[in-house]
């Protein structure tokens, strides 16, 4: 036991000695220390070598490029209607579920008549009520006028019962409107599809009772469909209704053109995004509630230092090139940033002017 107290930290040395050693190795063997001579940092000769008769030379230079920037948003249908009665009634069917397509004048759901067959007979009664009691007060009105003729009664209590009549007259005028109303409403009971679409979501099912302005279906047209994405207010400046964006989506790995036709003239003050809505062109398999991308720059074009792609050399999360400088051949570590077609930004590293091997990898496996 008191053997194993004293070797075990210098089995631990020797462990970490083994780590560092091969660190080293590999370092060296990426050609990123080692050399004959102190250099500029991130500039490593790897073993000094002329440049390979098929190396493609390029002088690194400032290219204009977008500063595009995407923002996320939803495709969604312009038409779009929540189909619900007029007048409550319990549902007897529903003929489509979400997903369906529908076509225009299709019946969608059917209503219990019962509920308003009620309503009739009930407007109905109100209506008779209402005519006896006009009968009878316009009946009172003439008695009271041949009693005001021979003056058996006063004007104060003759102008009452004339008025009492015409009271009773209105009551039967508002009693038959309601039942005009209702029989407007009898086909109400049967809801028809008001154009060519799909069942986006269908919220009721039979035996639920439907009330007026409660939905029972949404219907979209699957045809007419725009993209609709939160912008800062900053990058707004840039956008005009009637004017083209591209849009990205993902789910169908395209980019389409879209025309701006509406965008809110409000600001969500907590989140400083204003809402903008795009027009989408007819396109296969494009779907409401897609997720896409709304691409706008938020600040002018810029230049950047940019490199072809093939240029740069990956050692797991290291990036390189290879730098020609009086026609030796040096290993260079960079950062780069974002792509912009066969061509990336370089972050660090790399200055204008400076002649790299576009066709690096004719050197990688020599390293």
């Amino acid at each position: 036991m008191h053997t194993d107290q004293h070797t075990s930290p210098f089995k631990s040395l020797l462990g970490i000695s083994a780590v560092a050693l091969l660190l080293i190795v590999i370092l060296y063997s990426l050609g990123f220390i080692g050399g004959e001579a102190k250099i500029v940092p991130g500039l490593t000769p790897t073993a000094p070598k002329n440049v390979p008769a098929n190396a493609e030379l390029i002088k690194v230079g400032k290219q204009t490029v977008d500063a595009k920037q995407s923002w996320p948003g939803t495709v969604q249908s312009r038409t779009l209607t929540r189909i619900a009665p007029k007048l409550p009634g319990r549902i007897l069917s529903i003929k489509f579920n979400s997903g369906d397509k529908v076509t225009k004048g299709a019946l969608i759901a059917q209503l219990d008549p019962r509920e308003i067959d009620a309503s009739v007979n009930e407007a109905n009664s109100a209506l008779n009520a209402a005519r006896a009691v006009a009968a009878q007060a316009q009946a009172d009105a003439q008695r009271s006028q041949e009693l005001f003729t021979k003056e058996a009664t006063t004007k104060a209590s003759h102008d009452a019962v004339v008025a009492r009549a015409k009271t009773t007259q209105a009551e039967v005028a508002r009693a038959a409107n309601h039942i005009e109303q209702i029989r407007v409403s009898l086909g109400e009971n049967t809801l028809y599809a008001p154009f060519d679409g799909i069942v986006a979501e269908r919220l009721m099912e039979p035996g639920d009772m439907a009330m007026p302005g409660k939905p029972i279906i949404t219907l979209l047209k699957p045809d007419d469909l725009r993209v609709e994405a939160n912008l800062p207010s900053a990058c707004m400046r840039g956008i005009q209704s009637g004017m083209t964006v591209k849009v990205r989506i993902d789910a169908l790995n395209q980019t389409l053109s879209a025309k701006v036709d509406e965008i809110s003239p409000e600001v969500n003050p907590q989140t400083g995004l204003q809402l903008v809505k795009a027009a989408l062109p007819p396109t296969a398999n494009l779907r409401s509630g897609q997720f896409a991308w709304l691409e706008q720059n938020c600040v002018e074009q810029q230049t950047e230092l940019m490199i072809p792609v093939e240029a740069v050399l990956h050692f797991g999360q290291l990036e390189a090139v290879k730098v020609v400088d009086n026609k030796i051949v040096y290993t260079r570590h960079i950062r780069t940033g974002k792509p912009q077609g066969n061509q990336i930004s370089v972050v660090s590293g790399l200055r204008e002017g400076e002649t790299i091997i576009r066709n690096s990898e004719i050197l990688q496996g020599a390293q």
